[in-house]
């Protein structure tokens, strides 16, 4: 079976199992955190379609990213999660999806819906493990969904390179078509080394357009504000993807910044968490 080994551990989070769960546990129990550990709902609705979350180190974006993950084990156990980051590195191709094998962490492994991955590949999403081999913005999810669900789920993996807005649009409503219980992670940082006031001021409007379910309006302040939030397609297509699944509503979790966690305003960057429910 093909793995995907860690490329960032050690880096954006510890690189063994036992420190790695005592930092996770240590983002949950954070003043900028829910302030309590998760307890996974196995009765639970799931309202939840999709979520937005940091994908920073954790000592700079965990504690944010821990409501989005406390939220969704009260929401009870999806089966797969499909995760939507950005392509930082430029390899690969435009849209690529990690489809067969598994990803590793030092949490174990977790196995890819290589059925459901294979069902996305339809020109826009093309199988291509290159553009997966050192980014981070989808490994630093992995952990979370370890630590709430064990071996429990499946996920896939997809990376965009290709951000705007009509190939975001096609990416959301392909992955809409799964109709099965999936729940979409758009793994996003905000305001990149800003100024504390600058980047509250920017990110409070990109938040606005996510929680008006908006995709249109994501991309029209993000170019009216110059931002540099990262994930801005992943959100777009989690956007239209979650509305084609009937979800009618996105709530702020949490947002802070980097000089919140570290008390250097800076130049800082933001993060979110961003509920999207049914």
């Amino acid at each position: 079976m093909k793995v995907r080994k860690p490329a960032v551990s050690d880096m954006f989070y510890p690189g063994a199992a036992k420190e790695l769960l005592e930092q996770i546990e240590w983002c949950y129990e954070h003043e900028l955190g829910p302030g309590a550990l998760p307890q996974v709902n196995i009765t639970g609705q799931r309202k939840v379609v999709a979520l937005v979350i940091p994908h920073a180190g954790y000592v700079y974006s965990g504690p944010v990213a821990a409501h989005a993950y406390k939220e969704l084990a009260n929401d009870g156990i999806p089966g797969t999660v499909v995760i939507i980051g950005p392509n930082h590195t430029g390899y690969g191709a435009a849209v690529s999806v990690w489809a067969k094998g598994a990803w590793k962490t030092p949490l174990g492994e977790i196995e890819i819906d290589e059925e459901l991955a294979g069902n996305l590949l339809d020109g826009i999403i093309q199988a291509d493990d290159t553009a997966h081999l050192y980014e981070h913005s989808i490994e630093v999810q992995i952990p979370w969904l370890q630590h709430l669900y064990k071996k429990e789920i499946k996920i896939v993996p997809i990376t965009m390179l290709a951000q705007d807005i009509d190939i975001a649009k096609k990416v959301g409503y392909v992955i809409s078509q799964a109709r099965n219980n999936i729940v979409i992670i758009a793994s996003s940082d905000f305001s990149h080394y800003e100024p504390q006031s600058a980047a509250i001021e920017k990110d409070r409007s990109m938040i606005e357009a996510i929680i008006n379910l908006d995709e249109e309006e994501l991309y029209q302040q993000r170019e009216l504000l110059n931002s540099t939030m990262c994930g801005f397609g992943p959100v777009a297509s989690a956007i239209v993807a979650a509305k084609e699944m009937q979800a009618k509503e996105a709530t702020l979790l949490k947002y802070a910044t980097s000089g919140d966690a570290t008390g250097d305003f800076s130049r800082v960057v933001g993060y979110a968490s961003i509920v999207l429910k049914r």
